[in-house]
Parts: C-alpha cells; structure tokens; sequence
C-alpha cells in the first residue's frame, strides 16, 4: 500500500506560476514511478502530464506538456514535485500525483495509488 498526500495549487493568474507537491508513503520500495496527471472539468479521462522513475529519476513528459512543466524529486524523501510556469486558462483541472510498481507509464488506469488530487484554477 502507497499513500499519496498532495499540497499545492489554489487560485493563480495567467502568466503566473504554480508548484504541487506529493509525498509518498507506506511501501517502502524504491522501484516505483511516480507519475502527475489532471483533469479537467467535464473530461471523463485524465491527461499524462510527466512521470519519473525514483531510482534513476527517468523523466517523460507528455507532447503537451514539454516546455512548461517541470517535474523533480526530492532527494531525501519521496516527494515529487510539479511546477507549472506561464499558466494559462486552458491549465485549469484537478492535478493528481499517482504511483505504480511496473514502469513507465502514461494511461491513468495502469497507476494502482492515487493522491486527492488539488485544484488548480487560472485566472485571465
């Protein structure tokens, strides 16, 4: 079991920039991805942004999302990071950190652990 708790978000105005944080705990295994997703408001699916590999820090992005999302790691706990620079209307969505234990990948429904998500909203 992974326990995913998510900090970060809130109201932002356009241009402006926004860091999410997740922290894992629980199962203490290093070989896990660790991945962020949103979704927006009506979207029935949610959309890959980034994942990272913990023990290499292998990263991928998403086609959208390269150029303006950030994703890094802590160095001494599993914490994840999100930082999301020029935010735009279009960026509004709950944002949710997830976990799995079998590699990279980027279709929510493979991600077994989920965070609560955490409600970024830009303002024009």
């Amino acid at each position: 079991q992974v326990d995913l708790l998510q900090s970060g978000g809130g109201l932002v105005q356009a241009g402006h920039s926004v860091n999410l944080t997740c922290t894992a705990s629980g199962r203490n295994n290093d070989a896990f991805t660790m991945a962020w997703f949103r979704q927006a408001s009506g979207k029935e699916e949610r959309e890959f942004i980034a994942a990272l590999v913990w023990t290499t820090d292998y990263r991928i992005y998403g086609d959208a999302m390269k150029g303006r999302f950030k994703v890094s790691r802590g160095d001494a706990t599993r914490t994840m990071y999100l930082q999301i620079t020029g935010l735009e209307p279009a960026d509004t969505a709950v944002y949710y950190c997830a976990a799995d234990f079998l590699g990279l990948q980027e279709h929510a429904h493979l991600y077994d652990y989920w965070g609560q998500g955490t409600q970024v909203t830009v303002s024009s």
